[in-house]
């Protein structure tokens, strides 16, 4: 029987580890971690009949291994996945697994260093708006191997029109083959070069998604995008949200607003009023979504009823309560400055920020001056508060707190929108969460979990 190593043991990993056992394969998954909650993942797998390494110094070995597939967070350089595929050893990511299971189903692939979750939720919904099974998945909702799940026997429930898939820098550069029907790139600005080291690199992987993409849907309103993307793809369909005089290629198919409605080739589709979620870089995903959804042939009608009730993204500018006139929101999805900056842009102000975490490179200058002209206070936590605080200081803004961890970040927040005056506390951390949450989606839930329990 052949036997495939899956290394990581997060979602992805779990996932993939199932889906390449239902195919027919022996499985073993490794993990470098341990803990009680690891201990009884490995339990669980283990009565699937799934082998499970934890604390784990993975090793290749080509007698033993015929496939190894590696989960998001796994970095695709790690020397033993070098040494992996020199001894020639099938080295592929997840979303390669799932891909191999789904090719036959069309799939919109987005990706972009902020606003792709946004986007894929809201391409979701209104293609499920128009009738078609598309879930999400990738970074958002399902993982894919779990997908790919669904369509196997014993008997599968309805086969899907579409695939949704959020695709970060991690998945595609392991994920060499998959080819979506419409490709869609929302922003692109420096980040993960921790893991992928330059900007050029960085660009090349999410590139190559859009060079498999049969349509690509590109961000004109983006600098760098509008700068590189033109000649790159003559045929793209480009959007932006200052009309159609500023479409960087192909007006007549592209997607634009005017007079306070999206226009999508020429076509007038729903008010950008509709949508219940703040900002320029939301109306800009608005746009997006309408021309992925016009180049799967989905109705005017389907995408404004869509648009006029979609809720949208859980830790993305996400509404948790108001108290005493004092708006609570959780942005815990800006990992990096700029959609940090994005988030603090788009809020009431004055404000009181809570940012800090697990810090990232990065240019912060724009997220210091909104910072400057927008929040009241400033609450750090986690191991970049004293950086934090340090560049705060360097810019002459001296109201600001380490406060450390989140329950004091909210609680003090809320005595100081009192003393400012401020309409708004926002989490909106600028960094990773690993320093103190397993991910930014746990950061967000404890965040909602001390509002409410405090507030309501």
């Amino acid at each position: 029987m052949p036997h495939v190593y899956v290394i990581g043991i997060g979602k992805s990993g779990i996932a993939a580890a199932r889906l390449a056992k239902r195919q027919g394969w022996q499985v073993t998954v490794s993990d470098s971690k341990t803990s009680e909650a690891l201990r009884q993942t490995q339990q669980n797998l283990e009565a699937e009949g799934i082998v499970v390494r934890l604390g784990d110094s993975f090793q290749p070995d080509p007698t033993e291994m015929q496939q190894i597939v590696v989960s998001p967070g796994v970095p695709w350089d790690l020397p033993a996945l070098v040494e992996a595929r020199k001894l020639g050893i099938e080295t592929i990511g997840e979303m390669e697994l799932a891909w191999r299971s789904l090719h036959s189903i069309p799939w919109v692939g987005i990706t972009g260093t902020n606003g792709k979750t946004t986007t894929t939720a809201l391409i979701s919904a209104i293609f499920q708006s128009a009738g078609l099974n598309a879930p999400a998945c990738g970074n958002i909702g399902y993982a894919a191997c779990d997908l790919a799940l669904t369509i196997l026997p014993p008997p599968p429930p309805p086969r899907p029109n579409w695939v949704i898939a959020e695709l970060s820098s991690y998945q595609i550069e392991s994920s060499a083959s998959v080819a979506p029907r419409i490709g869609v790139w929302t922003t692109f600005t420096p980040d993960h070069l921790s893991r992928h080291y330059t900007l050029e690199n960085y660009s090349s992987i999410k590139a190559h998604l859009l060079n498999q993409s049969h349509y690509q849907v590109l961000n004109g309103d983006d600098p760098y995008l509008r700068k590189t993307g033109g000649d790159r793809w003559q045929n793209a369909y480009w959007t932006s949200v200052t009309g159609k005089a500023n479409l960087v290629a192909n007006p007549e198919q592209g997607t634009y607003i005017e007079n306070g409605w999206a226009i999508a080739q020429g076509e007038p589709i729903v008010e950008v009023s509709a949508l219940r979620m703040v900002g320029d870089h939301n109306r800009q995903n608005l746009l997006m979504a309408i021309t992925a959804a016009k180049l799967a042939g989905i109705e005017r009608g389907a995408i404004a009823q869509a648009v006029r009730s979609f809720p949208g993204v859980a830790h993305r500018l996400e509404h948790i309560c108001t108290w005493q006139g004092i708006d609570f929101i959780n942005d815990s999805k800006a990992t990096n400055y700029d959609a940090a900056e994005v988030g603090l842009a788009s809020v009431k102000s004055p404000a009181i920020l809570i940012a800090g975490g697990e810090a990232k490179a990065g240019d912060d200058q724009a997220w210091l001056a909104t910072i400057q002209s927008k929040a009241a206070a400033v609450l750090l936590i986690g191991s970049a508060a004293p950086t934090f605080a340090q560049r705060l200081n360097q810019v002459g803004y001296s109201t600001h707190e380490i406060v450390e961890t989140m329950d004091r970040a909210v609680k003090r927040g809320a005595e100081l929108a009192k003393q400012y005056s401020a309409k708004v506390v926002l989490l909106s951390p600028a960094c990773a969460s690993f320093d103190q949450y397993e991910n930014f989606e746990q950061r967000g839930d404890h965040f909602r979990q001390i509002c409410q329990a405090m507030f309501s």
